[in-house]
């Protein structure tokens, strides 16, 4: 499906774009990656890194429409994983985080549709599974716009919805050196869970999804559970900490499927997948997977999978 695939990746200088654009290059054969972004210094940093020429770097935002669809001629597959992501910042901006995670997602679905895109899958998050905060909720609406767009045209339109990204620009771990060098670290809640993937395994679990999806579905990895305390006792455990408490729309633990959505919902071995209720839907046939049991959910601190110390020596290291 990738092979010789023109790909639009908006949001693409993010490190999570990054990583997977390196993915798709070395092992894909793309005829073309956009890089769809607003920041003209990323975009030179990127090209500058990257240094191939099969990448091509577009300036614009998804909240310009025509800019948009214009990106768009002879795409054949989108990625979208612009947004506002951080939660204070959509706290305090929720017009801002509606105009790029809500109207932007709908700009996307339209040039798509227009443009007869093949595919198109969105990034979303775990905070859009019963969402506590604005950013949560705008992910959660964006969820249900890719859903429902499968009703028209060709276009097949699918998410993910996954855990924090280890190492992704503005996260905790990669603030932690400038803290551990200030000599305090600032921490909200010693008691929080939460989840979280490698930028490989987001990579590759996006390059699978794409590759089964059927248009409708939103990914769920299986991925581990790691306490915030475990965290700083391994990267910071001689650093002076202060509890600052939970910030606006901050939740102690994280859901990645709630237990209403549970009741469609089918596992595999290394992910699950939330199905759509339209009645286009027509499932995966004799697929193997299985049916989650009466109240399941899949949570945090539910988690059967955490993280040990040795593990995040590894993962961190």
């Amino acid at each position: 499906m990738i092979e010789g695939s023109v790909i639009l990746l908006t949001g693409g200088t993010g490190s999570f774009g990054q990583a997977f654009t390196r993915m798709v290059l070395d092992k894909c054969k793309p005829k073309s990656i956009r890089i769809f972004s607003r920041g003209e210094a990323l975009q030179l940093d990127m090209h500058n890194n990257f240094n191939d020429p099969r990448l091509r770097f577009l300036i614009g935002d998804v909240r310009d429409r025509e800019r948009v669809k214009r990106a768009m001629v002879g795409v054949d597959i989108v990625v979208n994983s612009a947004a506002l992501k951080q939660v204070p910042t959509s706290e305090y901006n929720p017009i801002e985080a509606v105009k790029t995670n809500i109207d932007g997602a709908i700009n996307i679905i339209d040039a798509a549709i227009d443009c007869g895109v093949k595919k198109v899958i969105s990034i979303s998050s775990d905070k859009a599974a019963n969402p506590a905060n604005l950013y949560g909720a705008t992910k959660l609406i964006m969820e249900r716009l890719m859903t429902q767009a499968n009703v028209y045209g060709n276009t097949k339109f699918s998410c993910v919805r996954h855990g924090n990204v280890v190492g992704s620009r503005g996260s905790m771990v990669s603030l932690l050196p400038s803290m551990i060098k200030a000599g305090v670290v600032t921490i909200t809640n010693e008691s929080m869970t939460r989840f979280w993937i490698t930028l490989e395994r987001a990579s590759t679990l996006l390059l699978n999804s794409i590759s089964i999806m059927k248009g409708g579905e939103i990914f769920i990895p299986k991925i581990p559970s790691m306490g915030l305390k475990d965290l700083l006792d391994e990267l910071a455990p001689d650093t002076k900490r202060r509890v600052i408490g939970v910030r606006p729309g901050e939740k102690i633990h994280e859901t990645l499927i709630t237990e209403d959505e549970a009741r469609h919902t089918k596992e595999f071995d290394e992910y699950y997948i939330i199905e759509p209720e339209f009645q286009f839907w027509q499932g995966f046939g004799e697929v193997k997977r299985k049916f989650l049991p009466e109240g399941f959910s899949y949570t945090s601190l539910n988690n059967k999978w955490w993280l040990t110390k040795e593990e995040l020596r590894v993962l961190f290291k």
